[in-house]
């Protein structure tokens, strides 16, 4: 009589999808954050445009340094760690300049266009 062991999932199956969501929706979401975030840390150009244009047009090469290095990085977690964290740096950056500018909206005078017109 032989009897059937239920085997837990494979390592190389676990190991496999969990480089394609790194490499897929993760790699995406922190490219566009890191895109997104761009604007903030890049310096103005003389038009006052260039550092809300460069990351624009840079998205696919972020994307694609991004993606190859998620899926060619040997050690997975360090993979993971490296998208989390530019994730979540990016993420941060945005939601305090989005905080300072709720912030300072605030403060300033409201003038209505009828009261202008006075």
């Amino acid at each position: 009589m032989t009897s059937t062991i239920a085997l837990p999932a494979r390592a190389g199956t676990v190991r496999a999808w969990s480089r394609g969501l790194l490499a897929g929706p993760m790699c995406f979401a922190t490219s566009a954050l890191v895109m997104a975030g761009g604007a903030l840390w890049l310096p103005e150009g003389p038009a006052r445009i260039d550092n809300m244009v460069l990351p624009i047009v840079l998205f696919p090469v972020i994307w694609a340094a991004l993606f190859f290095y998620l899926m060619l990085d040997r050690r997975l977690a360090r993979a993971w760690l490296v998208a989390v964290l530019l994730f979540a740096g990016h993420a941060g950056l945005i939601a305090q300049h989005l905080r300072a500018g709720k912030a300072a909206g605030g403060q300033g005078e409201t003038t209505s266009e009828a009261g202008d017109a006075r």
